[in-house]
């Protein structure tokens, strides 16, 4: 069986322990709905929900991409400069020591209740994991490479564009892969502090209303984008990667 039969079985595994779960417990349906109830729902009210899934799905990918770029021209900056890494790293450390999620009140103060104050946030939570595994992977570089870098007499910037920065691709697609996660959480943190649109948004509008069909038809639609989006980033990255490997046996064989 392929990957995707399995991913196809593991799915009706799950929607059958669910579906057992409600039918031996008898759980009412306002605490725990049916897979069909919830199906019913999402079918019902897909215009409702796709409007807002609109919403949260601009607010992650423009997050996202924001954040990544951020992210890798951070690591190439405080590669190049010493003084910029003796300055700006203890400030990137302490930053993590806050809880993204505090600050969610404050940008939605400052930025109101649109796009921007969920956009910001999901730049926030996927800055970081972008920066520091792509700085780690420039600062790992093979010994043996920036041996012969200095041996064919390069400059800095020649080590760092055709060195350390094809060695550090799979680093940065490992940073690539942990955005793609949190990306949502940050979006949907900022619609539940405070918006009019979006599926964070709608999930506490229906379970203000008792409306938990939709609340989980919605978390559905989430769940759903959030694995198409982390495999989309997980095939980028795995190409990153084999760049990498193929640009690492190129400069072995020319040298």
């Amino acid at each position: 069986m392929n990957r995707l039969g399995w991913i196809i079985l593991s799915c009706c595994f799950a929607i059958g322990l669910w579906q057992a779960l409600v039918t031996l417990t008898g759980v009412p349906h306002f605490i725990l709905p049916a897979p069909k109830q919830v199906l019913d729902t999402l079918i019902k009210s897909h215009e409702l929900i796709a409007w807002h899934a609109l919403i949260t799905i601009s607010e992650v990918l423009i997050g996202l991409a924001l954040g990544a770029l951020l992210g890798a021209l951070t690591a190439l900056h405080l590669m190049v400069s010493a003084t910029s890494r003796r300055l700006l790293m203890p400030i990137l450390v302490f930053s993590q020591a806050i809880p993204v999620f505090a600050l969610a009140p404050v940008l939605t103060l400052w930025l109101g209740y649109g796009i921007w104050s969920k956009v910001f946030m999901a730049v926030l939570i996927t800055y970081f994991p972008v920066a520091s595994n792509f700085l780690d992977g420039l600062r790992g570089t093979d010994k043996g490479f920036l041996d012969l870098a200095t041996t064919m007499r390069a400059g800095r910037w020649q080590t760092l564009l055709q060195i350390r920065l094809p060695a550090a691709l799979p680093s940065l697609a490992s940073g690539l892969k942990l955005a793609a996660v949190y990306a949502p959480i940050g979006a949907i943190i900022g619609e539940w502090v405070g918006a009019s649109d979006g599926l964070g948004y709608l999930m506490l509008l229906a379970n203000g209303r008792a409306k938990i069909d939709l609340m989980f038809a919605s978390l559905f639609v989430l769940a759903t984008f959030t694995v198409l989006l982390h495999s989309v980033i997980s095939y980028f990255a795995n190409w990153l990667t084999r760049r990498a490997k193929g640009e690492t046996k190129e400069l072995l064989e020319n040298a």
